[in-house]
């Protein structure tokens, strides 16, 4: 039983509004009951939390599906363009070849013309070089000491050394280039055998033979007390 007062005013605004009185005299009984009388209770509840975790899971799997899918795009994309323009880099290689090739055979202290084309072949292959870098093929030359590394180097051949430990590049014989992180020609190096480097005590008799110099500069004169 509703103890409300009946207003008129509210039951005409009802009826423009086309709001049955009987549906909102409902509606507020179920604003102020008790959820364990009207049915919706705690089981309810976890169950409607159960199936909003269900639908957050989903959204977090579909957001890291399309990150893969990006991922993987942009790789076959790199793996694309790198296919295409593979084989043209390789063409190139040899004029770098060429280039360095007559570098090293031009005259050291050449002179008035000769140095002129030294200088127009170092600006040459500099421009080269550049060309390569901006289009993802780098230039490898490992420089002597450096560990091998199979993926990028080519062992000719292996001799021993002095100064460079085993398993180390000795020498460069002829530069390689990778292109997007892949090898289109290895660099060709000479390794050094396994059981090189300096011997245990070359670096006492340096130490030594530099202390005698500095002795005999100086008129044999100094104190051998530490």
């Amino acid at each position: 039983m509703n103890d409300t007062p009946h207003d008129p005013e509210t039951d005409e605004f009802d009826d423009l509004n086309g709001i049955d009185p009987a549906d909102e005299a409902d509606a507020e009984a179920g604003l102020n009951s008790d959820p364990a009388h009207t049915g919706v209770g705690m089981d309810n509840l976890d169950a409607i939390i159960d199936e909003r975790d269900q639908w957050k899971d989903r959204a977090l799997r579909a957001v890291a599906e399309v990150e893969n899918i990006k991922r993987r795009a942009e790789t076959q994309n790199n793996d694309a363009r790198a296919y295409a323009i593979q084989r043209f880099a390789r063409d190139l290689l040899g004029v770098a070849d060429n280039l360095e090739r007559a570098l090293q055979a031009a005259p050291k202290n050449a002179e008035g013309a000769e140095a002129g084309l030294v200088t127009g072949l170092e600006l040459t292959q500099k421009s080269l070089l550049s060309a390569f870098a901006s289009n993802n093929l780098v230039r490898v030359a490992p420089e002597a000491g450096e560990a091998f590394d199979p993926h990028l180097h080519q062992a000719m051949m292996e001799q021993p050394s002095e100064t460079v430990p085993g398993g180390s590049v000795i020498q460069t014989l002829q530069a390689g280039y990778a292109l997007f992180g892949r090898t289109v020609r290895p660099a060709m190096v000479v390794v050094a055998a396994k059981g090189s480097g300096p011997a245990p005590g070359t670096l006492a008799s340096e130490a030594a033979h530099a202390y005698e110099a500095a002795a005999s500069a100086t008129g044999g004169a100094h104190d051998s007390k530490a």
